[in-house]
């Protein structure tokens, strides 16, 4: 067990890309992962798990195929399983997602937005 905190705004400054979810500590069965994001992500969904996002820095839209729900610093949204979404952010936000280990970023989409999975930072 580590005794010291975990510091968001040092793990940020450790990597630069896009879409690309990066673990920051584990729970159970659920990883806890930092993400840079901007631009469009794809339309997806995860079947078996509901997906958290928590704003941390800028503004995140998900959009629905009837609505969208747009998030500031602060805010967190669960997206439940099965449901289609796409993540928007015009400008770079800064993102934590909550969701068990192994989770596919695209969900069964793939394509190339695909990120490898349990990489730590």
């Amino acid at each position: 067990m580590s005794t010291t905190p975990i510091n968001f705004a040092d793990k940020f400054t450790r990597f630069s890309e896009h879409w690309s979810p990066r673990v920051i500590a584990e729970m159970n069965d659920y990883q806890f992962k930092l993400a840079k994001v901007q631009g469009e992500f794809v339309w997806h969904s995860h079947e078996d798990t509901d997906e958290v996002f928590i704003v941390l820095d800028g503004e995140l839209q998900i959009e629905f195929r009837d609505r969208s729900v747009t998030l500031k610093s602060g805010e967190l949204f669960v997206v439940p399983r099965g449901v289609e979404h796409k993540p928007v952010a015009v400008s770079e936000c800064q993102i934590m997602l909550v969701e068990p280990k192994g989770v596919i970023n695209t969900g069964d989409i793939g394509g190339s937005l695909t990120a490898e999975n349990d990489v730590w930072v």
